[in-house]
């Protein structure tokens, strides 16, 4: 009988399968322009590979220390954020929001009408920053396209201008009716951005500046920011954008990218650039418990309790949300204090355990920690919409796979 030979604990015959997989089905038929996949375990890279492009108009393959638009995986970093606050007594998570944003005090339900004419209707419950945390806020997205509230904030531009600063964006927000009461249901929203406006109020930093002195700085994430540095640009990935056949469009052309200049809205929901190495520093430092090469970020207990289903009765996603669109499937999957959580690994039809945690970005990027198995998987691409594809799905897969 053949010796397997293994990684940490990963099998070196399955882990080429992500190579093999995503060259069949995605990059030889043109469906995705490139990729880059990191598999870790007990705190060892045993997986790491590029293939394709990154800019398909220049022919430049994909490298190691690409720098990626990762959007929504901007959120667990911003609640780690956020929770260190938590850690210093400056919040519990039961405070209403209106107590540090007053404009907040007396919210409304949507009830009919179009913006600016809406008919609505007192909140039954009071929004606490749990509520920011876990998308139970009653706020939205302007991309949902789903109700007359998300119409307002395309209008407004409320999670698309780079122009708009924080305090503008609450501001906005304290205009317009919420879709739910909250605490009532779950919706994907840019709830994680009002996070990284109290980030900035709490510590009297700015919000970049926060995340650049306790997050990136201990953690060695050089390549990480809100703006792609001039001197990284040779490294910046194009992003795509899908079209039907199968096929794909350029949506963002590094050279012009908006991401070149400095923002004035440091979007805690969606706005970081980062590289697969910089990013496989902060999940292992959440697979570690909160340290990462003897800098911690967070305490171990705090993040146990970030990682746990916070949904009302342990419900699952699908019990409580009234939106069609999130970074991760619905079945068998809670939401903690910033990451999906699996709480029924059959009902995920998934082959992971109970208790994995992580997210995805608009581009299709992808990251999970599984704490059971000390397991990190980071995957990069540039393909908007992230709901595309089910390559996080087929991921997971092939990398439970190989765990001997």
């Amino acid at each position: 009988m053949t010796e397997l030979t293994q990684v940490a604990g990963l099998s070196t015959e399955q882990l080429p399968n992500i190579e093999r997989h995503l060259d069949r089905c995605y990059l030889q038929p043109g469906k995705v322009p490139g990729a880059l996949t990191l598999v870790a375990r007990r705190g060892e890279i045993a997986y790491v590979k590029a293939q394709g492009l990154m800019d398909v108009e220049r022919n430049k393959p994909v490298r190691r220390d690409t720098v990626f638009r990762i959007y929504s995986m901007t959120k667990p970093i911003t609640s780690i954020a956020m929770m260190q606050l938590y850690e210093q007594g400056r919040f519990l998570l039961d405070d209403p929001v209106h107590k540090y944003i007053p404009a907040w005090r007396r919210q409304r339900i949507y009830k009919s009408g179009v913006y600016p004419n809406f008919l609505t209707t007192p909140a039954s419950s009071t929004m606490t920053i749990r509520d920011l945390f876990t998308h139970m806020s009653g706020l939205t997205y302007g991309f949902m396209q789903r109700t007359n509230v998300d119409a307002a904030y395309r209008e407004l531009r409320l999670d698309g201008s780079r122009s708009m600063s924080l305090e503008a964006l609450v501001d906005h927000l304290a205009e317009l009716p919420l879709e739910f009461s909250p605490g009532t249901a779950w919706n994907y929203s840019v709830s994680t951005d009002v996070l990284g406006y109290l980030v900035q109020l709490l510590s009297g930093k700015p919000f970049d500046e926060y995340l650049r002195d306790h997050i990136f700085e201990p953690l060695d994430m050089t390549d990480t920011g809100f703006h792609v540095r001039d001197d990284q640009l040779d490294r910046f990935a194009a992003c795509y954008q899908y079209q039907a056949g199968d096929q794909f469009t350029l949506q963002d052309d590094p050279e012009t990218s908006p991401f070149r200049r400095k923002p004035q809205f440091m979007s805690g929901g969606g706005g970081l650039v980062s590289t697969i190495d910089d990013y496989f520093h902060f999940a292992q430092a959440l697979c570690q418990g909160g340290e990462f090469r003897g800098r911690r970020i967070i305490g171990r207990k705090t993040l146990e309790f970030m990682c746990r289903n916070h949904l009302p009765n342990n419900q699952d996603l699908p019990g409580l949300s009234v939106g069609a669109f999130s970074e991760t499937p619905f079945a068998g999957t809670g939401f903690g204090l910033g990451f999906s959580v699996k709480t029924d690994v059959p009902k995920s039809q998934t082959n992971g355990s109970v208790g994995e945690y992580g997210w995805g970005g608009l581009a299709s990027t992808n990251f999970f920690v599984d704490p059971v198995e000390e397991l990190v998987m980071i995957f990069m691409t540039q393909l908007i919409p992230s709901s595309t594809y089910p390559i996080r799905q087929e991921l997971r897969a092939i990398v439970n796979g190989a765990l001997l």
